[in-house]
């Protein structure tokens, strides 16, 4: 784990896997630590030097003094500070769902320093309607009454994580033990989950100029085609949805994750 002082004194950390062109990866949640990647992210630590941040107070990042200093634009301001110390002029930066929210706003506020941007299981708005039409894909399933209570409570459920995937199975078990034992910080969960319901950040779209992929899973219940099609309205964006898969598409579909956003960087 590496780290850097931030000008308000604050410390952020990130992790260095693989070799190959820098890709700066934002993990979802929010307040999840760079764990949520599961290391390799899917495979992709073969073709890129991957540089796995720890959003502000997660792992060895320092919370703000202030609690509620979780906003969108904080977490941009965050970036924009990783980017100066890694010395880069411009960033490919990878988001996955609340970290593609971060990376949008990032690109829509510093077009100049923006390379390429990878929207993944990401969204600019809430679409209840699709989400209720997925969560019953589910319905039948024996842990579906856990789950759904679960979305209700006040914090991270371990019972929800199973309505993320397409399929709970032994790949989804092993990546849930493995990168999702942590609890989110509390601090930055409820400081977007209270304005979940009003978020609509796609009047910032118009800003990105960035080359930019948006990749989702069509049985995503929270980020699926309807907030991709959302996304797509970014000038020149390309829009992949993988069939059958949900939300961590580098756990469910691997190779086709890697095939896409390989393919897209080159």
């Amino acid at each position: 784990m590496t780290g850097f002082e931030t000008d308000d004194g604050r410390m952020l950390t990130y992790e260095r896997r693989g070799s190959g062109p820098t890709l700066v990866c934002h993990p979802g949640g929010p307040g999840f630590s760079s764990a949520y990647f599961a290391g390799d992210l899917g495979g992709l630590d073969a073709d890129f030097t991957l540089v796995l941040l720890d959003p502000r107070g997660t792992a060895g990042s320092t919370p703000p003094a202030d609690a509620t200093a979780y906003a969108t634009a904080d977490y941009v301001d965050d970036l924009e500070a990783l980017r100066v110390h890694l010395g880069e002029e411009r960033l490919d930066v990878l988001g996955h769902s609340h970290g593609g929210v971060v990376a949008a706003a990032f690109a829509a506020r510093h077009p100049e320093r923006m390379r390429r941007l990878i929207l993944a299981n990401s969204l600019a708005r809430l679409q209840p309607e699709e989400m209720e039409r997925l969560m019953q894909l589910h319905s039948d399933a024996e842990w579906y009454a856990a789950a759904r209570a679960g979305l209700d409570s006040d914090d991270v459920s371990d019972d929800i994580w199973p309505m993320y995937f397409a399929h709970w199975n032994d790949a989804a078990r092993r990546y849930v033990a493995a990168a999702l034992t942590e609890r989110a910080n509390r601090d930055a969960s409820k400081a977007f989950g209270g304005a979940l319901e009003t978020f609509d950040m796609r009047a910032d779209l118009a800003g990105v100029s960035a080359p930019t992929l948006v990749i989702t899973g069509e049985r995503d219940f929270i980020c699926g085609p309807a907030c991709a099609a959302d996304l797509a309205e970014i000038p020149g964006a390309k829009t992949v949805i993988v069939e059958d898969a949900g939300h961590f598409l580098f756990v469910e579909a691997p190779q086709r994750w890697r095939d896409e956003v390989t393919a897209f960087l080159r």
